[in-house]
């Protein structure tokens, strides 16, 4: 009885197993829907992008230049290349928005938008609304599979419209300086829309306001404070090749990353060359993820 009975409760197990998967996939299927109902169109609109030049501009600009000073690499990719574009940048810093859009030729920098984690930045609607203002952000899932069913299509229309969107496909900030894995949603959108990926590599920032701190802060050298060096170097377009993976993309992303972590120390270990470098400006203050 107990061999006649095997069959029948193997086929109730896997029955319960299919419900169990459609209950969660319906989960994160709505999941996806209320991610993208969670962007604000509003904030990129004329007078908001007139808004938030003035706020990057007149007033993080200078207060951030009290606590750092940056560097600009290879901003002469911008005089061979059109957008739209998906920047992807390393990430261990709440200075890393701020600090890349003000590195961005101002023409770029008003059709930016930034991808920001829905269940961070989310999940109250007035700090929404004010990252939205001041970054234009766009809300993303970390969860993974966040390009696909519907998830995205907010990011594809922008696309679409010729903003360019920054994401930061490490899904968070490094606590330790390390780089973490790569996820593949930026080779996903740019071989969709035939654009390329231009990587962005941020140096300094996690020292200046590693995560945990919710104010930059200048280092102590002797019996003096000076200011972070940062640097934001952008690198060569990537586009996907004929046939090629989305991982295969995002290895070519890798390497380029790897290629810059050992020509860029971070922080006060490289403050006595970098203290009487020429200023290239002011920076922006807070960070979007």
């Amino acid at each position: 009885m107990a061999e006649k009975r095997a069959p029948h409760q193997r086929a109730r197990d896997a029955a319960q197993e299919r419900v169990i998967q459609t209950a969660r996939t319906a989960r994160e299927r709505g999941s996806a829907i209320k991610t993208a109902a969670l962007d604000m169109p509003w904030a990129r609109c004329a007078p908001a992008r007139l808004a938030r030049e003035t706020i990057l501009s007149g007033f993080f600009g200078p207060v951030m230049a009290w606590y750092v000073r940056r560097r600009i690499e290879g901003r002469e990719v911008f005089a061979g290349e059109r957008p739209p574009v998906v920047f992807v940048a390393n990430h261990s810093s709440h200075m890393d928005t701020p600090a890349i859009l003000r590195a961005l030729p101002r023409a770029w920098r008003q059709r930016t938008a930034v991808a920001a984690a829905a269940d961070y930045f989310y999940r109250k609607r007035w700090v929404a609304a004010a990252v939205s203002l001041l970054f234009s952000t766009v809300p993303i899932s970390r969860k993974g599979g966040g390009m696909d069913d519907g998830s995205a299509d907010h990011l594809h229309r922008l696309l679409r419209q010729r903003w360019n969107l920054l994401l930061y496909p490490e899904g968070t900030r490094s606590r330790n300086g390390s780089r973490g894995k790569l996820h593949s949603g930026a080779a996903v959108l740019a071989a969709a829309h035939d654009v390329a990926i231009l990587p962005i590599f941020v140096d300094g920032t996690g020292d200046a306001m590693p995560p945990g701190v919710n104010w930059p802060k200048r280092f102590r050298a002797g019996r003096f404070f000076r200011r972070q060096p940062i640097c934001v170097r952008f690198g060569p377009p990537i586009r996907a090749l004929p046939g090629e993976h989305r991982n295969e993309t995002m290895a070519r992303v890798q390497a380029w990353f790897d290629a810059q972590a050992g020509n860029a120390p971070s922080g006060p270990r490289r403050a006595s060359r970098t203290a009487t470098a020429r200023d290239n400006g002011p920076m922006a203050g807070v960070g979007s993820r």
